[in-house]
């Protein structure tokens, strides 16, 4: 059988195109891992929101976008006041409590949220799948005000940011996962991505050291309960709890360091 030019004879058609079953695996994947592609793209329009307020957000200067949504002890305290370089003045009275959360989805140019994003979906595909979208999310959150947390501890005086603190907090969740299931996790794939990263934030200037220990810390925590393995009885909904409460005592560290 012959085809025109432009088309395809049906026997080619249907070898060209995936099978069901196929299809069917490439859907099941990306629907498991719902909550990681709706994280990412909250991500994304959260920089563009401050790309378009001012494009030197793509190079990771400081603009009006992160002095209105970035963390920072003042913001959340007695108040805090951003003078920029054109002679604009970003002012709060602080109590601006919602930076806890609007500061994990802002970050300071392309490199830096490109970086956090291919993390989040790369342990976003393994992880959601095994706990389930709400486990994931709960755990998600917790690594971010874990991370929100430690950056008022020891960083609070800086204006921060980054989806860091709870992309840290899934790969602690994993690292300690993987020790309770028996597993070295240092020679896992997941060890040395986290070990990689400890070092970055050491290594490098203008990394939040407190942000991204705050939300290992969590993840590590939730991880006891999350991932325990089913012999040592821990009952389901201790999974959802866990997260929840370590979110909780994040809070209250938060603010005990704001004073």
């Amino acid at each position: 059988m012959q085809a025109s030019i432009g088309s395809h004879c049906l026997e080619c058609a249907k070898a060209a195109r995936p099978d069901l079953r196929t299809r069917a695996r490439f859907w099941s994947a990306r629907q498991a891992a719902m909550v990681t592609m709706v994280l990412i793209a909250l991500n994304v329009l959260v920089f563009v929101y401050t790309t378009v307020r001012d494009p030197a957000s793509l190079a990771g200067n400081l603009t009006i976008g992160h002095a209105e949504l970035g963390l920072h002890r003042g913001a959340l305290g007695d108040g805090l006041v951003v003078p920029f370089s054109d002679g604009t003045i970003y002012r709060t009275d602080g109590g601006d409590w919602y930076r806890l959360i609007t500061s994990g989805f802002l970050h300071f140019g392309i490199v830096h949220i490109g970086f956090n994003m291919y993390l989040l979906y790369v342990l976003g595909q393994m992880l959601e799948p095994n706990l389930g979208r709400v486990k994931f999310l709960l755990v998600y959150l917790a690594g971010l005000l874990g991370g929100a947390a430690g950056s008022l501890l020891i960083d609070g005086n800086a204006l921060a940011g980054g989806a860091s603190g709870a992309v840290f907090g899934l790969m602690g969740l994993a690292f300690v996962g993987y020790y309770l299931h028996g597993a070295n996790p240092l020679t896992t794939s997941i060890g040395t991505l986290l070990m990689l990263n400890l070092f970055i934030t050491f290594a490098f200037p203008r990394i939040s050291i407190g942000g991204h220990l705050g939300g290992a810390a969590a993840g590590a925590i939730c991880a006891l309960v999350v991932m325990a393995p089913r012999w040592k009885g821990v009952p389901a909904w201790a999974g959802y709890v866990a997260p929840v409460a370590v979110s909780a005592l994040c809070v209250v560290v938060a603010a005990t360091a704001v004073g």
